[in-house]
């Protein structure tokens, strides 16, 4: 784990991890997502149901899946981010 890791719970901790293993992970809930986007970042939902996240120096915009699941797209997007902002699992 890197420093900026060390600050989550574990629960969030848990989040970075399955976005970060290969192969990639097809259950990781939207749920999850959000509450790790509060961690780490700031999100905000804006009036077309879009939720605009900022993680470090990168603003991007996510729309809220169909199911409870995340998909692959999203999660290579969040893989750039997090990793971008320090944010990445180290074993």
């Amino acid at each position: 784990m890197n420093g900026a890791q060390k600050q989550l719970g574990s629960h969030h901790a848990e989040t970075i991890k399955a976005l970060f293993t290969h192969p990639t992970s097809h259950n990781i809930q939207w749920k999850d997502v959000v509450s790790l986007f509060g961690e780490v970042g700031s999100c905000e939902e804006k009036h077309d149901g879009k939720l605009k996240v900022r993680i470090g120096s990168e603003t991007e915009f996510f729309t809220h899946p169909k199911h409870k699941d995340i998909d692959t797209q999203m999660i290579v997007d969040l893989r750039r981010m997090l990793k971008n902002a320090g944010y990445e699992p180290t074993e």
